[in-house]
């Protein structure tokens, strides 16, 4: 059997700084893209997407999962993504109803935040379905990125990338359902009076 990581309040740990440098590349893919540098822009797409993973493998590895960490990688995410969809959007590189799709989830979310703190609870822990589809649509926004590309490279990337968006589409909503039940139960009546 597994152990389970224990939950650290240090601040200072590689994975929170692996954070925080995944934050601090956010404005700079927003520069990079509006100012049509592609390649770059797409360089740090694929850092986040790398760092993403790294900081989950450290923390677990290295017994360096930390409150903090718990809170800033997976808004890390969301900025992320939600800055690459609007650049993304604004370039036609994906349509608006995607954004849509995925800011509407993260936005639905957001509300259950209010209930939960007003009955003492902080933000659900993070489910496996979540983290699986952040991770593929971290992969599939540079794989769209490169579907614009003609030829060989852009019908392959298109079809990857899709393939992800739909994957990471479905696992996000997903995810959603398990929050929304989660919360649920934490909300009961009995529950909260109890």
């Amino acid at each position: 059997m597994a152990r389970e990581a224990q939950v650290s309040r240090r601040v200072l740990t590689v994975p929170n700084v692996i954070s925080l440098g995944r934050l601090a590349l956010v404005p700079v893919f927003a520069v990079l893209i509006t100012r049509g540098d592609d390649v770059w822009a797409l360089a740090v797409l694929a850092v986040s997407g790398i760092s993403d993973w790294l900081d989950g493998v450290i923390a677990r590895r290295f017994d360096q999962v930390s409150r903090l960490g718990q809170l800033l990688d997976p808004a890390a995410d969301r900025l992320f993504i939600l800055v690459t969809l609007v650049a993304l959007a604004w370039r036609d590189v994906v349509p608006l109803w995607l954004v849509v799709v995925l800011v509407g989830r993260d936005l639905l979310l957001a509300c259950l935040l209010v209930p939960l703190a007003r009955h003492g609870y902080g933000p659900l822990p993070v489910h496996f379905a979540g983290k699986a589809g952040t991770f593929a649509l971290l992969y599939a926004f540079p794989l769209l990125f490169l579907a614009e590309m003609s030829g060989p490279v852009g019908t392959i990337a298109s079809a990857l990338g899709w393939a992800f968006a739909w994957w990471g589409i479905g696992l996000y909503w997903f995810a959603a359902l398990l929050y929304l039940a989660q919360a649920r139960t934490l909300l009961r009546p009995d529950r909260v009076t109890a």
